[in-house]
C-alpha cells in the first residue's frame, strides 16, 4: 500500500512528461481552433469544399515581413457563375482575417494578389465565396525562418 503513496521516479519523469505536453499542444489546438472558427464565421457556418482555389506562397520564407502571396479560384466569371469574394486567415497571427477582396463577373479573371507579414510558422487557408452561395477552399502551411508582427516583443 505505501508503493501506491510513494511514486517511483519513472512514475514521476512520466507523469512530468505528460504535463510538459499538454502545456506545449494545448496553445497549438487553441490556435488550430480559432482558425477553423474564423473562416467557420466567414462562411455563415456553411460547408467548405477544398478544391477550386489556389493559394500560391512560398513554403519557405525567409522574412515574414513581406510574403508575396496570390489567390486563383477556378471560375469562368460569368454573371451566372462568378467568385463574389475570396478571403485569406491565418493561424498564429494576431489577428485571423489577413485580407478580403470583393469580386465580381466584370473583374475577368479569379485571381489576386499582395503582400502580407506571417508571424511565425503557420497554417494559411485561402476561401473563395461562388455566386451559388458555395465555399471552396486551400489550406497550406509556410516555414517562416524570420519572424514578423508578434506583439510584445521588442
Amino acid at each position: 500500500m505505501t508503493e501506491k503513496l510513494n511514486p517511483t521516479r519513472r512514475q514521476l519523469v512520466l507523469a512530468s512528461a505528460g504535463l510538459a505536453a499538454c502545456v506545449l499542444v494545448r496553445p497549438a489546438l487553441a490556435q488550430s481552433d480559432e482558425l477553423a472558427a474564423a473562416v467557420s464565421a466567414y462562411a455563415g457556418g456553411k460547408k467548405i469544399t477544398p478544391g477550386k482555389v489556389k493559394l500560391d506562397i512560398a513554403e519557405l520564407v525567409d522574412n515574414g515581413n513581406v510574403v508575396p502571396i496570390t489567390v486563383s479560384v477556378n471560375s469562368p466569371m460569368t454573371g451566372a457563375n462568378h467568385v463574389q469574394a475570396i478571403a485569406v486567415f491565418n493561424e498564429k497571427n494576431p489577428q485571423r482575417e489577413v485580407v478580403k477582396f470583393t469580386l465580381g463577373p466584370r473583374y475577368g479573371r479569379a485571381e489576386v494578389s499582395t503582400r502580407i507579414r506571417l508571424a511565425t510558422t503557420q497554417k494559411l487557408v485561402a476561401v473563395a465565396q461562388m455566386s451559388d452561395g458555395t465555399f471552396w477552399s486551400h489550406t497550406v502551411e509556410v516555414i517562416v525562418t524570420i519572424a514578423a508582427c508578434i506583439e510584445g516583443e521588442a
